[in-house]
């Protein structure tokens, strides 16, 4: 069925922790499902035990967290300990990230990331159904571990972008999340997803979306879209996309060295608006219907706070619609 989640963001012109406030008013206001991604603030299963403490009901689903930085076992560990620690996860991510952060942040390879993300879901699925790590592949390798609390049957999400990934999460995971993509995209999407199961004689996964969602935004709540949007526009797949939507001048300038400062300044309205919801309330609801539309079983929304701190109006106005 679809339906509509809250992805915790990470502003850098926010406090950190008003991602636990947002993970609060997410569930006081009925969602059912809140993202909980890694950048440069928390790790990822610190911040999920901390929101696990303070909520109640929400499911949690963590990631998706770079292969290339975390092993299936390190990942396994994690979620293992949110849940014996706070409460049980009702999801893990993984994904490929950027060459900035896999390669620059962490000194490690960010090559053949589609083979890497098949053999990094095979080995991480059996640890958490409780089985004893024995693999060798080309890209990951792990042997004599096992989870001390197993999670059988956790879903496994996948961040495709590009034909290669988005092949292996077809054929692999139990979902599929799409980041900073039009409905146009989603389609696409979703009927590669489709067709690359039926090849592999397996049921379609889920596909889930991501995307900036700003209630009659001020200009303090576009400049912080467009100073976040910035990040997006040189990483391979995002750009290639923004460029296929009539923004390749603004991707160049990014893979030019231009400063994120100075490329979210000429960051137009237009832009955030094709890959979110930006407007009314009618606007935004009318725009997340189009994503369902194009094919996506979940659309996670990304609220700004700018203006909205940690997001209570936007998350009580969608509540009810």
């Amino acid at each position: 069925m679809s339906d509509i989640g809250v992805v915790t963001p990470f502003w850098l012109d926010r406090p950190d922790v008003e991602a636990v406030g947002i993970a609060v008013e997410a569930e006081r206001n009925g969602f059912g499902t809140l993202w909980l991604g890694e950048m440069a603030t928390y790790d990822a299963f610190s911040l999920a035990t901390a929101v696990g403490l303070r909520t109640e009901r929400i499911g949690l689903r963590i990631g998706p967290l770079p292969i290339s930085v975390r092993t299936p076992v390190s990942v396994a560990l994690g979620v293992s300990s949110v849940t014996d620690l706070a409460r049980p996860v009702a999801g893990i991510g993984l994904g490929g990230s950027s060459p900035a952060i896999v390669s620059g942040w962490h000194d490690r390879s960010w090559q053949h990331a589609a083979g890497r993300m098949r053999e990094a879901v095979g080995v991480l699925r059996s640890v958490l159904d409780g089985g004893r790590s024995d693999f060798a592949g080309e890209h990951v390798r792990s042997k004599g571990f096992r989870l001390r609390r197993p999670l059988p049957g956790l879903p496994i999400t996948v961040a495709a972008f590009g034909p290669a990934m988005t092949r292996v999460a077809a054929e692999v995971a139990d979902e599929v999340v799409l980041n900073l993509v039009s409905p146009e995209h989603v389609a696409q999407v979703r009927k590669l997803v489709d067709a690359h199961a039926a090849d592999a004689g397996r049921t379609p996964p889920r596909l889930a979306v991501w995307i900036p969602v700003a209630l009659d935004p001020g200009p303090a709540t576009l400049r912080q879209l467009a100073a976040q949007t910035a990040v997006y526009l040189s990483p391979p797949g995002y750009g290639e996309m923004f460029s296929a939507l009539g923004y390749s001048s603004l991707v160049e300038r990014a893979r030019s060295g231009v400063s994120r400062k100075d490329l979210a300044a000429d960051i137009p309205a237009s832009l955030i608006g094709a890959v979110g919801a930006v407007g009314s309330k009618s606007d935004v609801l009318s725009r997340i219907a189009e994503f369902h539309a194009a094919g996506a079983d979940h659309v996670g929304i990304v609220p700004p706070t700018a203006e909205d701190p940690c997001g209570a109006r936007l998350l009580t106005e969608l509540a009810r619609r």
